[in-house]
């Protein structure tokens, strides 16, 4: 099952960038840590979020909204007040929760991790997830409804918008909202830290012009 995603506001003309947050203690400790354990940037996250403000000054970014989980919540405040852009933490952008593996960072949790991951990108078992988390599917769901709440805010215009959320969240997120971008894809790209993801509208549906290096034609 695919999420393909038709915005409702087919007179939207808008951008919307997606970026991952700087790096965090979560990171440092190899640590799963999606339902907002206290892992704050580092010192090298915080100064990526900062070289991301500097790379987008000067674009008009209307709105930045934020996952509330605090990595992305510190990153996105530091951009934030350098653009001089508004700022809202949305649920929606939030990493996808791990159930009974948040917390860990042992051998077997990140075994059990990386199995649900390779399931889902075999087309597998996506509407499973460990116990207490999150499948495939729901993510891919509360970021389209998340995506197309933007459409009815922001479209009309020419705005551009920034979201910072996770690398979790937008690799198996994206790919069912934008249908130029492939799960094999944004999986063999990745997602490093602050880098961006931007979608373009075209004849009303939302396409992906560049994840990270990668340009589409």
């Amino acid at each position: 099952m695919v999420w393909i995603f038709a915005l409702e506001n087919a007179n939207l003309s808008m951008r919307i960038i997606f970026t991952r947050h700087g790096e965090s203690l979560a990171n440092t400790l190899h640590v799963i840590s999606n339902r907002d354990l206290r892992h704050p940037l580092t010192e090298t996250g915080r100064a990526q979020a900062a070289a991301l403000a500097d790379k987008l000054a000067g674009r008009p970014i209307a709105q930045v909204y934020s996952s509330p989980v605090l990595r992305a919540r510190e990153t996105a405040e530091i951009v934030s007040a350098r653009l001089g852009s508004p700022l809202e933490v949305a649920e929606a952008l939030r990493e996808y929760d791990c159930g009974i593996l948040e917390g860990r960072g042992d051998e077997a949790a990140w075994a059990t991790h990386g199995k649900y991951v390779l399931d889902w990108l075999a087309g597998k078992n996506r509407d499973q997830a460990p116990e207490g988390g999150e499948t495939f599917f729901e993510i891919q769901q509360r970021l389209a409804g998340f995506v197309n709440g933007l459409a009815a805010r922001h479209g009309g215009g020419n705005a551009e918008i920034l979201c910072v959320s996770h690398g979790g969240t937008t690799i198996f997120g994206l790919p069912g909202l934008l249908p130029n971008l492939s799960l094999d894809l944004a999986w063999e790209q990745g997602l490093k830290h602050m880098d961006m993801v931007v979608a373009e509208e075209k004849s009303g549906r939302l396409f992906c012009r560049s994840w990270g290096n990668h340009i589409f034609a």
